[in-house]
Order: C-alpha cells, then sequence, then structure tokens
C-alpha cells in the first residue's frame, strides 16, 4: 500500500487454486470501500479487504463472504461450528477433524496436521478446554492458554476451523459434525481410540498418521524443566 508516495503496509493473500480465484478482486474491492467508509485507515481497511477474499477463493465456485465469517477469527462455538460444516457438506466438502490439547506447538503437531489437511478439504481441530487438559495431564498443564493455544493453531495453513470441548472426549461433537475422516496420531491404534466406534456408526473414517518420535509437549516440558534445574 501506497500513501503519499511511502509504503504504509502490504497484504499477504492465502494461496488458492486458480480455478478458485473467481470473485477475489469483487469482494477486496467492496470489502475495503465498506472498511474505509467505516472509518479504518488504509492499512487496516486493506487487511480486512484482503481477509475477505482470502474467505471466497477458499470456497468452490462462486462465494460469498458474511459478516460471521470474519468476526469470529479464531475459536467457534460449537453452533457456529455445525452451521458452517453443514454448509461446507453442502458444497460437497470432505471434512477432517483432528482433536487434542496441542499445547507447545512442535513438530509431531504440524506433521499431524498436515496430513490430516491432505485427507479431505476442510480441517477442523477440537481443542481440550484449560480444565481438560489438567485433568489428562496433570498440574502445571496446559502451558499456555486455550485462547493462545488457538491462536497459534489458526495461524497454521492447514487449519480451516478451531474449536473447543470441556469433556474428555469429543465424541459428542463428531457426532454432531459427522466428519468423513477423523485422525489421530501415530502412538494410538484404532484400538485405543474412543471415538472410533462413533465415527464408524454414521460411516466415517478412522485414520492413524504417521508417529514422530521423541517428539511430545511433555517431553519438551520435561527437558525444559531439567535445564532449569541443571543452570
Amino acid at each position: 500500500m501506497l500513501e503519499n508516495g511511502a509504503v504504509t503496509g502490504r497484504t499477504r493473500a492465502v494461496p488458492a487454486a486458480e480455478q478458485q480465484a473467481s470473485g477475489a478482486g469483487d469482494t477486496f474491492a467492496a470489502a475495503l470501500t465498506l472498511a474505509l467508509c467505516a472509518g479504518a485507515s488504509l492499512p487496516r481497511a486493506a487487511t480486512f479487504a484482503q481477509r475477505a477474499a482470502d474467505v471466497v477463493v477458499a470456497r468452490p465456485g462462486t462465494a460469498v463472504c458474511t459478516a460471521a465469517d470474519l468476526t469470529d477469527d479464531v475459536l467457534l462455538s460449537h453452533i457456529e461450528l455445525a452451521r458452517r460444516i453443514d454448509d461446507e457438506h453442502a458444497r460437497g466438502r470432505r471434512i477432517v477433524f483432528a482433536n487434542g490439547c496441542f499445547d507447545l506447538i512442535h513438530r509431531g503437531h504440524t506433521t499431524h496436521l498436515h496430513q490430516a489437511k491432505a485427507l479431505g478439504d476442510v480441517l477442523v481441530v477440537a481443542l481440550n478446554d484449560d480444565d481438560s487438559v489438567r485433568r489428562l495431564k496433570g498440574v502445571g498443564r496446559p502451558v499456555n492458554t486455550l485462547a493462545e493455544r488457538a491462536a497459534v493453531l489458526k495461524e497454521l495453513g492447514c487449519v480451516d476451523y478451531v474449536t473447543a470441548f470441556a469433556e474428555d472426549s469429543p465424541a459428542a461433537l463428531i457426532e454432531r459434525l459427522r466428519p468423513e475422516v477423523y485422525t489421530k496420531g501415530g502412538d494410538y491404534t484404532p484400538e485405543m481410540v474412543p471415538e472410533a466406534e462413533t465415527v464408524r456408526a454414521y460411516g466415517g473414517e478412522v485414520r492413524i498418521l504417521d508417529y514422530l518420535p521423541h517428539r511430545s509437549t511433555t517431553e519438551t516440558v520435561a527437558r525444559i524443566r531439567a535445564g532449569a534445574e541443571g543452570g
């Protein structure tokens, strides 16, 4: 962006296939105009417009961007997520679901999520809330709060939607969304996955992804604590 001959900012588009770019320019121009009329600065208006354009190019065919697509950036309620997944299913898109604590994001997490996204069109990640992480992992966890974990995940290009659940298992949410694919990391077997029965009951598929040894938040926390005690 140039203002009075000086660079004041830039936008960064999310890459999309050429056949899905229809409407991106019109959406950008409309959103930019709307934001400027509302009193936003040019850099802020352009960022808003880019987000709107990213929404439409992520959807097949000619699509629109609504206010709801832009006002809830990170954690979606189950009601709003179900509405969006219903829309995605109506467009014929294949939904992949992953869940976990995702505390201290590491290579094992990112590998898992990229592999999961490759199995479909839309990746939903459900996070254990802070209380359920504490029940599962013990005192001192999570290291990062739910809001922080969600914000980091949403920055990953492979993650489309992020939500949270308070129960020890996301089985009820899975039943509500009915993703085509449910994924777990390679440190699990299908027999160890309590949600597998729920997924298979409605015709979904359970996929166990690759295992990366020595990549876990628990091990990372232990190394940090050992270093602090040794120092």
